[in-house]
């Protein structure tokens, strides 16, 4: 059975979008680590500092840290050569440095005041090789830098420039340290002071080579990283070279915080905390804290824009230039400019490396202009300007079904245009009982020669340049009359005082027949008065009057 071996070198990078398993059953959830909640932090930046973006290869040294190489990569020897590139606006910093822990033997590269130094401590043998540069180094420029050990030659050369001295005899370098590249950590700082070596380097270094033609790859072959980045270097837009030591005291006193002001914003610092009293001073290690970012200023308008279809666009921008901080998101905006009233259309955009988003949601044919927003933690800014955009034509949506102002014989058929129209109306289509009945650019439409309380199933269809839309269909009627051949009723004397009568549905209703009346007279009033004696909705077909006069004569007519 193969053992599984965990790989205990720390992570050295960017880490986004860590989720953790919370449960297993009924079902699995996952939950995003929040950075914040971290119990304990070693060197390691805060999770709104962001990630550095990488515009030139090589590791970023920040200064009064260091980067630890693995032992075994440099052993000295009688002949060796180490060389890599930097570049800085720093005039004093350890580039390399490495040691032997049980003997004296030492090498060590450092910025000093305008010269490179490189120190050999070969048993009891101590040489060291200034080479000056003046101030070319810390312009800010790529340097490339080799120092060599050939016998009792020892050389450090900068580009172009070269110095030499010779050993008074030829010896062995023999180092079994860990190679430390830009600054030594803390436990090393007092070997570092018998030394009288520099104070971290701050800057850029690349192309690192311990045997000629074979350049390390820095991350995979360090144990340790502090205060460097080994995922790119930044653009160099400093305007002061050649720094020194240009740290300032910011207080003086007896309090144990303070709270200092006027500082740049998404700035890292360094502080360092000197306790003094009448039998010296004695200083803490150097701690870095970064200010919070900026408001964005100068966002730029959208760059440009296309239309996907009526409702969809497709928006490209450009990271707006200056930005201190890290940028959260990107929102896009589109303002209807036909209608103020209309609600804007937005959409948020929380992966700041894509440069493109998409819009949905707008109105077809319409006017609108669409403007960028950037946001840090601090705040978000809108760009002062709109990049303009009209939606081409759809469909038309929510057509409605056609009403109707009916007759008895003809329909007055009108419709409104769409709620939607999405473009121009070309033309409207008017279906009756699925067959066609007008096509035009008219509201209004008579239908003819119907008959009588009949039902027909209409349809509206509203045709734009790009395609039609069809309304629901609707069910009208024609106007109802009253009904026609309408027969006497029939009658039957039951006895001298009851008469039944019975009678048949008319021929043609002409609509929905409502109720039956009777209407009776009689000769006493001679024929003139006529009664209603049964009103009934139930549409019954018979009916029986009672308590009549015997021998009396009566007239009896259905409506």
């Amino acid at each position: 059975m193969r053992t599984k071996t965990i790989i205990q070198k720390g992570f050295v990078g960017c880490l986004s979008d860590v989720f953790l398993k919370k449960t297993h059953n009924p079902y699995e959830n996952w939950e995003p680590l929040e950075w914040q909640d971290a119990e304990e932090q070693n060197n390691v930046y805060h999770s709104w500092e962001g990630c550095p973006t990488v515009l030139t290869e090589g590791a970023h040294f920040l200064g009064k840290g260091f980067l630890e190489l693995h032992s075994d990569i440099f052993h000295g020897g009688l002949d060796f050569e180490i060389s890599f590139k930097f570049r800085t606006d720093q005039l004093n910093g350890l580039l390399l440095f490495v040691y032997n822990k049980e003997g004296p033997d030492y090498l060590a590269a450092e910025l000093k005041s305008g010269i490179l130094s490189f120190l050999l401590k070969t048993g009891t043998v101590f040489t060291q090789v200034a080479l000056w540069a003046g101030l070319s180094y810390c312009d800010g420029n790529w340097k490339r830098v080799a120092v060599k050990k050939e016998g009792s030659r020892v050389s450090a050369s900068m580009n172009e420039l070269t110095e030499h001295v010779l050993e008074p005899r030829a010896q062995q370098l023999k180092v079994n340290s860990p190679v430390y590249v830009g600054g030594i950590p803390s436990e090393l700082q007092n070997f570092s002071k018998e030394l009288g070596l520099e104070q971290g380097f701050g800057g850029c270094m690349k192309d690192v080579e311990f045997t000629r033609g074979a350049v390390v790859n820095l991350a995979s072959v360090s144990s340790s990283a502090v205060r460097v980045n080994l995922d790119g270097c930044l653009s160099t837009d400093s305007a002061v070279n050649c720094r020194g030591n240009d740290s300032i005291l910011v207080y003086r006193g007896k309090e144990q915080s303070v709270y200092e002001s006027g500082l740049q914003p998404f700035t890292e610092y360094l502080y360092r905390v000197v306790a003094s009293n009448e039998g010296g001073s004695v200083s803490s290690v150097w701690s870095h804290g970064r200010t919070r970012e900026s408001v964005p200023e100068n966002v730029p308008t959208p760059s440009g824009i296309h239309s996907i279809n009526g409702y969809s666009i497709e928006v490209t921008w450009d990271k707006p230039a200056g930005v201190i901080g890290v940028i959260e998101k990107y929102i896009l905006k589109a303002y209807n400019e036909d209608g103020p009233s209309v609600p804007i259309i937005s959409a948020e955009f929380t992966d700041t490396t894509t440069l493109t988003g998409m819009l949905t949601g707008l109105q077809p044919f319409a006017n609108y202009g669409v403007t960028l927003t950037a946001c840090t933690l601090a705040g978000c800014t809108e760009s002062s300007h709109a990049l303009n955009i009209s939606t081409p034509q759809e469909a038309p949506e929510d057509v409605q079904p056609p009403t109707a102002i009916s007759f008895p014989t003809f329909l007055l058929l009108s419709w409104s245009p769409p709620t939607r129209p999405n473009g121009i109306i070309t033309q409207y289509a008017l279906y009756m009982d699925a067959v066609s009945i007008y096509t035009g650019n008219g509201t209004k439409y008579i239908v003819k020669d119907l008959a009588v309380f009949t039902p027909h199933q209409f349809l509206l269809t509203a045709c734009t340049l790009v395609g039609c839309t069809n309304s629901s269909q609707v069910t009208l009627y024609t106007a109802q009359l009253p009904p026609a051949h309408v027969d006497a009723p029939v009658l039957t004397a039951l006895d001298s005082r009851t008469i039944y009568v019975q009678w048949k549905e008319p021929v043609e209703v002409n609509g929905i027949l409502n109720c039956y009346i009777l209407y009776m007279a009689s000769s006493e009033q001679n024929f003139t008065n006529w009664n209603i004696i049964y009103n009934n909705t139930e549409l019954f077909l018979d009916y029986t009057i009672r308590q009549l006069f015997p021998g009396t004569e009566y007239l009896i007519k259905l409506a």
